[in-house]
């Protein structure tokens, strides 16, 4: 640091300073007596070398010429004689022009390098892709909102620090692993976290401490947020967050500082920015769901939401059907729970899964009140107005703008099965023929994810059971067994990523509510006279 020469004591000058100082509370007769000069030394010395070299660095840089030359301005033409004051324009020019591309090759050796980092951290996370989360290279949207968000903090905090504006902590990063881990999954919410930070602090000068205060706060995001469903979850994340940063940061100060006067009150105002702007995560949450087609557990929980308008008139309209989407939408949530599957998915899902009946909701069973509009048609015909629930409930869904996930429940919830009641009275009915399974075929395809299995079977297993003449823990283990291992035997599950052990814990937890919600009423004495 530079300190003026007025400022600095000689030994004498010093020995002087302490004698007069403070009289007031000490005696200068007992500093005297005191020896100072004994104790007083001095600790700066002159470097004549390094003086030396400072003020030849000093006359070089001062320019030769004196004036202004403007640009444009003719200096000297060929042909002309070079007289003093030409000469000490050319000579400026030849220092200022040596500085300037001495300053060049600094910024392009600084650029070189900042490009060589990031790659070096994209390629990493490119790695991890690869390795653990293969599967989002084939869906593009995932791939694209991952690279959106590396992209932008890292540009947002290098314009700030260009801009010399006053903090980078009011920037969200918590942000980041909050949005990754709604719409995709943790580890990668995390691991994408880590990528960012390291890409940020590439633009600043003294980077552990912002690594190291955003990594906590990152991960405390993450495991403070493992599903957002209410608004409240975001305000709690959002003062763990603030609280988190405080923390750490008093931890540093503390570790630093002596003087708890001296602690940076004004750090603790730029965190508690930061807990606001992280509240912008959740109108966020739905621009990112349009331009990139996801869907939150957001959305997921307002669409089931049964005062909703499509599932009000369902229930009108068909309200058997809603029952029946009701019960197996309990069902199903509860087996997604036991075998790690996302519960709210499969009960917006299966609330959604048969709306295709409210265009048609007589030829139902569920909906009948002792008419049967079947018997006026042929098996064929049937077949086709039963089928014809799954393109109808396609149709509808795409109307009232519902997501493609929900649109996927739809088509998935009887695979590529036949309608068998239609299938087997057509055979008994003309045993002789060649029967076109095709016309008793549901266009598909089969499941393809864990919840539209598990909708599968639910929707199959409370539709059957209650056709049952007894309920008993025998005979509601023994549909349930046959429904889905015939299922498994046909092939629905064949696409998708759910095991025989969770199949068998789907079986088990279906048997155990099921005997449950059918279970023996007691018969109530009546009153003697």
């Amino acid at each position: 640091t530079s300190q003026a020469t007025q400022q600095l004591f000689t030994v004498k000058r010093a020995y002087e300073y302490l004698l007069e100082a403070d009289t007031l509370h000490f005696s200068k007769r007992i500093l005297q007596s005191c020896n100072l000069s004994n104790y007083l030394a001095s600790n700066i010395s002159y470097d004549q070398e390094k003086s030396k070299t400072a003020k030849d660095e000093l006359f070089s840089s001062i320019s030769w010429a004196y004036g202004m030359v403007l640009k444009g301005q003719k200096i000297i033409d060929r042909g002309e004689i070079i007289n003093e004051h030409t000469y000490n324009i050319l000579k400026s020019l030849e220092q200022e022009w040596e500085k300037r591309s001495e300053s060049t090759q600094e910024v392009r050796l600084t650029f070189m390098g900042q490009g060589l980092l990031v790659s070096i951290f994209i390629l990493c996370f490119m790695i991890y892709l690869e390795l653990f989360r293969k599967e989002y290279y084939n869906r593009k949207r995932s791939v694209l909102l991952l690279f959106a968000l590396i992209v932008f903090f890292p540009v947002v905090l290098s314009l700030m620090v260009e801009q010399n504006l006053s903090n980078v902590y009011v920037i969200p990063l918590a942000m980041i692993p909050i949005i990754i881990g709604i719409f995709l999954d943790s580890r990668t919410a995390f691991m994408a976290h880590i990528t960012i930070i390291l890409l940020c602090s590439i633009f600043l000068r003294y980077p552990h401490e912002f690594i190291l205060l955003q990594l906590a706060a990152g991960m405390t995001a993450i495991y403070s947020l493992r599903e957002l469903s209410q608004r409240s979850q975001l305000l709690r994340t959002a003062c763990i967050v603030v609280i988190c940063y405080a923390l750490l940061y008093l931890a540093f100060e503390l570790i630093h500082e002596d003087d708890l006067t001296k602690l940076n009150t004004r750090m603790y105002i730029y965190f508690i920015i930061n807990g606001i702007l992280l509240l912008f995560v959740y109108p966020l949450l739905l621009i990112l769901e349009k331009t990139f087609g996801f869907t939150s557990n957001v959305t997921l929980v307002e669409l089931s939401n049964i005062n909703n308008k499509l599932l009000r008139e369902m229930s009108e309209v068909a309200p058997g059907t809603f029952q029946h989407s009701l019960q197996m939408a309990n069902l199903a949530a509860e087996a997604a729970n036991r075998i790690g599957a996302n519960s709210q998915l499969v009960r917006t899902g299966a609330l959604y899964h048969d709306i295709g009946k409210m265009l048609n909701p007589a030829f139902f069973t569920e909906n009948q009140s002792g008419i049967n509009p079947h018997k006026n048609l042929s098996y064929e015909q049937s077949a086709q107005i039963i089928i014809s629930h799954i393109t109808d409930g396609i149709k509808l869904a795409e109307k009232h703008n519902l997501p493609k996930v929900i649109k996927d429940f739809i088509r998935t919830h009887h695979g590529k099965g036949v309608a068998k009641y239609f299938y087997i009275s057509y055979k008994n009915a003309h045993p002789d023929e060649e029967v076109d399974i095709e016309k008793f075929s549901y266009p598909g395809p089969n499941p393809f994810t864990k919840e539209q299995a598990i909708l599968m079977m639910a929707d199959a297993v409370e539709a059957a059971s209650r056709s049952l003449s007894e309920y008993t823990e025998e005979s509601i283990g023994t549909l349930i067994d046959k429904i889905v291992d015939g299922q498994v035997s046909e092939g629905y599950f064949k696409e998708c990523p759910i095991t025989f052990k969770d199949i068998a814990m789907v079986k088990a937890l279906f048997k155990e509510k099921l005997k449950t919600v059918y279970h023996t009423r007691i018969t109530y004495p009546e009153l003697k006279k």
